[in-house]
């Protein structure tokens, strides 16, 4: 790690001008190979508040001055909602451990295939377990960018900004406020992409459809009207929402009709004139992290194919959304992905499969493992069911293992990340393939505007800078 404020900029003197008017880089390859890695890990690890902020501002300003740049892809989302463009599906990737060098791997296969159309996203519960706050995410997104020389769009996602019921029931101002909160912070991260989560208040007990989702749209209005109070000008975040939990029962076209409808007689009523949702999340028959079997296994799992397609269509020609979004996707057979662009299938969430990869490599030191494992059987242990196996426990727990043991991840030996990182290349290269979204960086950049969003340089860093 850096040092201090100093130690940054006698580091960078070789391959950047820094002044108060901004960043002049002088050498590209001489900052990747020598700075930029230990920019992202100082901006991770360090504790001075001060050092932190310095790096991620270069981060920032770099990336932006190379061609890489946060953004909405709402633009995108409306051509493909007016059938301009079509037959792929995009995949939106969450990032839960050793985000550096998977953002790197994704970054080199996308510039390898020519692909625009994929989103890095995080969970409001992934980032509390894995500790990753929206400004720390975004910043070794773009620096991983930056080392791979990838450029262009990068759209970075909230995911699952999502009402926790119980909470909601105890103190529904409180949780709405924590809520909003978070999204403020996520903005201010450059997350122009949002989905929010209210589904967890469909109450299918009640009598009618519109009544079931009447909390759901309400509150989807209120945090849609939230978003474009707040979102920086000239950026109109693309905001997602859900019309059925994921991993409960599947979804309709009448509750999507109950939903929208409700929706946007809200936004009409209160003269919303800035847009609505640009997507809708439906539930089709997965589960999140898939179902594991006594021996760690995962269960096959049936999709809905044909409902996904209805309701795909219905969102695309009476709504002019995108279409609809696949969550709980990754554990899915490799011959099903083929599946998701004929049925017009507009977003695939994908995460567990890529925590399997990582806690599953060969290479991975079995001590780590236990000492992972062995942290959450006295953390968790309790949430345990009587008849669970080792195996399925640890499956449905060790996405926490990461936060707590973040800096042993970064630091495992190169070998071991090495591996680890071939076989995720090799999943996203079958999964671009599948999802046919190779070849789209033409189409995304032709229909993705980089906003101009100087960055405020840090008062440690003003300081010392000349004019």
């Amino acid at each position: 790690m850096f040092k201090s404020v100093q130690d940054v900029l006698n580091s960078c003197r070789d391959s950047l001008t820094l002044t108060k008017e901004g960043i002049q880089i002088t050498d590209v390859l001489g900052f990747r190979e020598k700075v930029i890695d230990r920019l992202v890990y100082t901006s991770v690890f360090h504790q001075e508040k001060e050092l932190v902020e310095v790096c991620q501002y270069i981060i920032f300003e770099l990336a932006k001055k190379l061609g890489i740049f946060p953004a909405s892809i709402y633009e995108f989302y409306k051509g493909m909602a007016r059938n301009e463009y079509g037959g792929f599906s995009v995949p939106a990737i969450n990032i839960r451990g050793l985000t550096y060098d998977v953002g790197r791997t994704l970054f080199r296969v996308a510039k390898e295939r020519k692909v625009g159309a994929f989103i890095l996203e995080i969970a409001r519960s992934e980032i509390g377990y894995t500790k990753q706050q929206p400004d720390e995410y975004t910043t070794v997104l773009l620096g991983a960018a930056v080392k791979e020389g990838y450029r262009g769009p990068v759209f970075i996602q909230g995911d699952h900004f999502q009402i926790n019921a119980r909470k909601y029931k105890e103190n529904k101002e409180e949780e709405i406020e924590s809520l909003e909160s978070l999204v403020r912070e996520a903005i201010a991260a450059e997350f122009y992409n949002i989905d929010i989560d209210t589904s967890t208040l469909v109450d299918i007990e009640k009598d009618t459809l519109q009544e079931q989702q009447k909390l759901n749209f309400e509150l989807t209005a209120e945090f849609i009207k939230i978003i474009r109070n707040i979102q920086p000008e000239d950026i109109a975040v693309a905001i997602g929402g859900e019309i059925g939990e994921i991993g409960m029962k599947n979804s309709t076209v009448e509750e999507l009709r109950a939903y929208m409808d409700g929706l946007l007689r809200i936004l009409k009523k209160d003269n919303l004139e800035t847009p609505g949702l640009s997507k809708i999340a439906v539930q089709t028959g997965t589960r999140h992290g898939g179902v594991v079997l006594p021996n760690g296994s995962i269960a096959k799992v049936k999709i809905d194919f044909d409902t996904l397609k209805r309701l795909s269509r219905v969102a695309r020609e009476k709504y002019n959304l995108a279409g609809a979004v696949q969550h709980g996707a990754s554990t899915l057979p490799e011959e099903v992905f083929d599946l998701f662009p004929k049925t017009e299938t507009c977003e695939i969430h994908l995460a567990t499969g890529f925590q399997n990869i990582i806690y599953d490599n060969p290479l991975l030191s079995r001590d780590f493992r236990e000492k992972v494992y062995n942290y959450l059987s006295e953390e968790f242990g309790d949430e345990r069911k009587k008849d669970e196996t080792d195996d399925q426990f640890f499956y449905k727990t060790r996405k926490r293992g990461f936060g707590p043991f973040k800096k042993e991840w970064w630091d495992l030996p190169q070998e071991v990340k090495d591996s680890i990182m071939g076989e995720l290349k090799l999943r996203f290269e079958l999964l671009f393939k599948k999802l046919r979204v190779e070849g789209t960086k033409n189409l995304i950049e032709s229909k993705t505007k980089p906003p101009v969003l100087p960055t405020k340089i840090p008062d440690a860093l003003h300081r010392i800078l000349p004019v």
